[in-house]
């Protein structure tokens, strides 16, 4: 079976109809290497979760490249195709797919001989992505024991967190980011303020500026967060979830500045995570553009103005030089996910 030369993972989010390579293994550099696309736009994709059974294609030449994804493959030099879909539930939740170099490779004999392979490779794949679910269900049930006490909307949180995946897929190359690291940062963004459920009421829903002791009381919610996480990795054997330390990161140093006036750590430049980073920034500019009790929204020029001024300063350049460069892909996502949107 050596012709089987690509073995690769995409997840799909049913959110924003958005196809996302995540995982892969291949000899040398993968075809498909930060790849987005909507499932809507891709046809044979759309075909093979609408019946939810695996589809071979025995010569690609032939099959055609009228879509990116099979553009690219042909490119990099792959013949054949095996895809499986990954349901749960009825729903997908992405794709596995297998390539090989050769023409007519999967043969009925190879199918037979890879099928259960397909099976524990699709299997470890969905295990990957429900011990990110079972952290997220967790945080979410403290969250509504909170009774939504702050004024962070479901909503915000869609937001941020594709505002979070925008950018790093932005510095994906300049910064060597993997599509594995920048699915589990997206996973794990909307984690970052979880401590605010420890904080009072009175401080958590005021209604105008905190004073000093006030707010020396908020940024409390970092350290209750760190807890938070820890209990929860214990309570639910997260210790060896893949890229744990982001998720710990994301929510320890979040508020972080890059010129060292944040808090809690005073941390300074590259002393900070990338990931905490660009959280920061995608934060900053969701919490900037929408409407508090106590302020109106900014304009999304207002708040990328704010935002350029504090680069260098405040927030990690490169992470607002993605939001500056990608305007058209920020009404997208605050078009898909207003302020009705339900969590």
């Amino acid at each position: 079976m050596a012709p089987l030369t690509r073995i690769a993972v995409a997840v799909y989010d049913a959110k924003s109809d958005l196809l996302r390579t995540f995982i892969h293994s291949s000899d040398g550099e993968t075809p498909l290497n930060h790849y987005v696309a909507k499932l809507s736009e891709v046809p044979s994709l759309c075909d093979i979760a609408k019946r939810g059974t695996p589809r071979v294609v025995n010569d690609l030449n032939f099959y055609g490249t009228r879509s990116v994804h099979s553009r690219r493959v042909v490119e990099g030099g792959f013949r054949s195709s095996y895809t499986v879909p990954l349901m749960k539930g009825g729903l997908l939740s992405g794709f596995l797919f297998f390539n090989s170099t050769e023409v007519d490779f999967f043969n009925p004999t190879i199918l037979h001989q890879l099928w259960p392979y397909a099976q524990i490779a699709g299997f470890l794949a969905m295990m990957e992505l429900e011990k990110i679910q079972v952290i997220q269900a967790a945080v979410k049930t403290v969250r509504q024991i909170s009774n939504h006490r702050d004024e962070e909307t479901g909503a915000h949180l869609e937001r941020m967190s594709r505002y979070t995946r925008l950018i790093a897929e932005t510095l994906a190359v300049s910064h060597a980011l993997t599509d594995e690291y920048i699915e589990f940062l997206f996973q794990f963004a909307p984690l970052h303020d979880v401590g605010k459920v420890a904080i009072p009421d009175n401080i958590l829903l005021k209604p105008g500026r905190l004073d000093h002791d006030e707010f020396v009381v908020m940024q409390g919610h970092v350290e209750k967060g760190c807890n938070i996480i820890e209990l929860m990795a214990a309570d639910f054997g997260m210790e060896h979830v893949p890229h744990i330390k982001i998720l710990r990161n994301v929510v320890a140093y979040h508020h972080e500045a890059w010129d060292g006036s944040g808090y809690p750590f005073r941390l300074a430049g590259e002393a900070i995570p990338l990931e905490a980073r660009i959280t920061a920034v995608a934060d900053v500019f969701d919490a900037l553009t929408s409407a508090r009790p106590y302020k109106g929204a900014w304009s999304n020029d207002q708040a990328l103005s704010h935002l350029a001024e504090m680069s260098g300063i405040k927030f990690y350049t490169p992470c607002v030089d993605a939001l500056l460069n990608n305007r058209e892909r920020i009404v997208e996502i605050q078009t898909h996910f207003h302020e009705t949107t339900i969590d």
